[in-house]
């Protein structure tokens, strides 16, 4: 685990961005959220604020022509109330304005992190902290090929999978 502080970061950022692709992953965390010990594990102290800080990486992603990616939420946002957080209904709101055109997803937060656990094991991962104390708000980017999609893939296997048999 490497662990750096605000300055510098969105320049980080690009840096990782052009050497990251499909199967790294890049989360926009919640300031509770915790140091992690997997080494392909990079945390970088934003001080700056989470809707800000996804804005900053859905603009990174999209001007970036080798990867696409898939956001994914906890799950249990949805049913965080605004009395025990308040101004989760706002922020639940800014964010799905902000995440609409990508493909979004939530899970369990616990899935999340086992499924970011298992992809440090192999590849690189970049946890962009912010200033945020709103709980389950973290926001998290599955990167992948943007000019490979998954129906290409699948093609792609069957006409591996037809020659070995035939």
């Amino acid at each position: 685990m490497k662990v750096a502080t605000g300055v510098g970061w969105e320049q980080l950022l690009q840096s990782r961005l052009s050497l990251y692709g499909h199967r790294n992953w890049i989360v926009v965390a919640d300031s509770a959220y915790p140091a992690q010990s997997q080494p392909g594990i990079e945390t970088i102290l934003t001080a700056m604020g989470q809707l800000a800080v996804v804005e900053i990486v859905l603009r990174a992603i999209s001007a970036s022509p080798h990867v696409r990616t898939h956001v994914y939420t906890d799950q249990e946002l949805r049913f965080v109330a605004e009395e025990d957080a308040p101004g989760i209904t706002a922020y639940r709101q800014h964010l799905t304005e902000l995440v609409q055109k990508s493909n979004i997803g939530d899970l369990p937060h616990e899935a999340i992190i086992a499924k970011l656990d298992q992809a440090a094991r192999m590849f690189n991962v970049l946890i962009l902290k912010s200033d945020m104390t709103i709980p389950y708000t973290s926001v998290f980017f599955e990167l992948d090929c943007a000019y490979w999609s998954s129906d290409r893939e699948v093609r792609l296997r069957s006409a591996l999978a037809n020659s070995a048999n035939g």
